[in-house]
């Protein structure tokens, strides 16, 4: 049984407050990046101090996390489009280097294509 071939993608993490969110998400569906997930209601410890997650009254009260895949072109687009929301406001995104087996589910094509 062979093993699976894996191919170098992007992850971008962002984590933002939940009344950003639709910012955020809108857009990654502009610059088109195939999917992503977002985890709610989050809590930690940074810049602005500790964060507790509590569903008060809406999400928008509480932090989320948008978590995407992408090829590496499409890093610099979404970061660009990020940099009016950091300037006004808390939050940040990393980019990490992640594998993926299924490319054609992030917007590339597989070499048997």
């Amino acid at each position: 049984m062979a093993g699976l071939t894996l191919h170098p993608m992007k992850e971008i993490r962002v984590i933002v407050a939940g009344e950003h969110r639709a910012f955020v998400t809108e857009l990654l569906d502009r610059v088109h990046a195939s999917g992503y997930t977002i985890i709610g209601n989050i809590s930690g410890k940074g810049h602005h101090g500790i964060r507790e997650a509590h569903f008060m009254f809406s999400e928008q009260e509480s932090l989320e996390m948008i978590v995407t895949v992408v090829p590496e072109e499409k890093v610099e687009p979404i970061l660009a489009g990020l940099r009016p929301i950091f300037e006004r406001y808390s939050g940040f995104t990393y980019v990490a280097d992640v594998a993926v087996s299924r490319q054609e589910y992030f917007g590339k094509k597989s070499a048997k294509s």
